[in-house]
């Protein structure tokens, strides 16, 4: 799979990025996870968002949202992390992970990153360094724990 992965802040993302990010956003979140939620929470015109491209298919297929300090929580942020049904098990998941990361770091300074991830993938996020910081808990009906990284 051919990616090209880059980031915009909201203000800069054309129509065509804005629809294909929510679209993907819903085809996961809502209908895959069967989880209606209020997905657009006013959050997204403060943030960058990091698309992964696929030059084939002309789709975004890997996307997350980069959430400045003192949006979400004290720290830097990384949410919305998602891939596509259509391009899972080709390592995207490990490759925008590792990418937000990064681009977190070069846009705020090394600061530590804080997430609210969903239990199952705790594993997954303890691979990049994040440890568990709270109790598990509840959030539109599916189990969440927060997570640190410094």
């Amino acid at each position: 799979m051919n990616i090209h992965w880059y980031y915009k802040h909201f203000r800069n993302l054309t129509t065509t990025e804005l629809y294909q990010i929510l679209q993907l956003r819903c085809e996961v979140f809502i209908v895959e996870q069967n989880c209606p939620f209020q997905d657009l929470d006013g959050k997204d015109y403060k943030c960058h968002h990091l698309m992964g491209f696929d030059r084939a298919t002309q789709q975004i297929v890997a996307y997350t949202r980069l959430v400045p300090p003192g949006i979400s929580y004290e720290e830097a942020s990384i949410g919305r992390v998602v891939t596509s049904p259509s391009a899972r098990k080709a390592g995207l998941g490990k490759e925008l992970m590792q990418t937000s990361i990064t681009i977190v770091q070069e846009l705020y300074g090394g600061m530590p990153i804080k997430i609210g991830a969903q239990l199952y993938l705790k594993g997954f996020y303890e691979s990049f360094g994040f440890e568990v910081c709270s109790e598990i808990y509840l959030e539109d009906g599916i189990e969440h724990i927060e997570m640190y990284r410094a």
